[in-house]
């Protein structure tokens, strides 16, 4: 049975797992180790400190699929669909652009569900709170060390964050990238911004009658929804959650800033745009370093392998695009690669 290690608990890690152990059975054993406290990547959904108001996503906000995507990645669509983890985005969003065939979906319990149920599909183990620092070659396995101290060996490795952290990791990994895979990696761009959810108690009713709106005066804030609203997921008894993203130069200005000196800049212009707001009971900052993919190594290949035997591969958008369906290309690109090496 080969030891596979997937770093990164988001999208393409998830589904990653989960098509492995679909495609190989009882073959592999996979283990998932993300740094955060908590699954989901860049599609996490936070938790309020008062359990009274609804959960807000900081990250991606609802799924579009293309009429191609559709298509090709309609069984992911279809179980996802059938497991009630998305519905369509039914509610109104001002100021999205619509292209003719475009579906958009939404997540009633938040976008983390979709992670989780690839997660649960998958049957791995997974570590919270585990960040990995180095990788080192052992003749046919990975030893990967923790910042934590300590390390562990795998017969195979897959890296999905994002591309400036793979190229931060200590050991043999630099080693095994050619010129050209380093270049390309370093040529990866991603945009930065802020995001700020807002929890309100049961009492509160929100006066607009959206549930998203893409704001296109105001040089602080790119986009705002009414979370709970917006996935269609409103409960008797428990307050609403608003969640605001800043625009990508804000988030670039201020990007080595702490986090509590950008809320209250973030926070005086959603109190001009949006002036009858009432005061929320609890405020979550979350600084996006690595928000969506500007620059992806080119022709986007899905995934790269640094070495066939013993199998080290990253994934995940860096190598493809920032959406639900780049995550899926990657993790079907790295399944291929690692069946073809296991």
């Amino acid at each position: 049975m080969s030891r596979v290690l997937i770093v990164g608990a988001g999208l393409t890690g998830s589904l990653c797992a989960c098509l492995l152990r679909r495609e190989m059975q009882n073959k592999v054993h996979i283990q998932v180790w993300d740094k955060a406290r908590g699954c989901g990547g860049r599609m996490s959904t936070s938790r309020p400190p008062d359990a009274s108001s609804h959960s807000a996503d900081l990250g991606a906000q609802f799924i579009t699929s293309t009429p191609s995507y559709a298509q090709s990645h309609q069984r992911f669509y279809s179980e996802l669909l059938s497991a009630g983890v998305l519905q369509p985005l039914d509610s109104l969003v001002e100021g999205l652009k619509h292209r003719d065939g475009d579906e958009n979906y939404v997540t009633p319990q938040g976008m983390s569900s979709v992670v989780k149920h690839f997660l649960s599909q998958s049957g791995a183990d997974l570590f919270l709170e585990r960040h990995v620092t180095a990788l080192y070659r052992r003749g046919a396995s990975w030893e990967v060390q923790r910042k934590a101290g300590g390390s562990e060996m795998f017969d195979a490795v897959v890296l999905t964050m994002p591309a400036p952290q793979i190229l931060q990791l200590q050991g043999d990994v630099g080693q095994m990238l050619s010129v050209s895979q380093k270049q390309q990696m370093e040529d990866v761009e991603f945009s930065s911004r802020f995001a700020v959810a807002l929890f309100f108690p049961p009492d509160v009713v929100f006066s607009f009658p959206w549930s998203a709106r893409y704001v296109s005066d105001s040089s602080v804030i790119r986009y705002i929804a009414a979370d709970s609203r917006k996935r269609n997921a409103d409960t008797l008894g428990r307050g609403p959650s608003l969640v605001v993203h800043t625009s990508v130069p804000f988030g670039l200005k201020h990007l080595e800033e702490d986090k509590e000196a950008v809320q209250p800049i973030i926070l005086q212009e959603l109190y001009t745009l949006l002036p009858g707001l009432p005061q929320p009971i609890s405020i979550k900052c979350q600084k996006w370093r690595y928000s969506q993919v500007l620059t992806a190594v080119p022709d986007c290949p899905g995934h790269m392998t640094l070495l066939q035997r013993p199998p080290l591969l990253c994934a995940g958008d860096s190598f493809v695009h920032s959406n639900f369906d780049g995550c899926v290309e990657s993790a079907l690109s790295a399944l291929s690669a690692l069946k073809a090496s296991l």
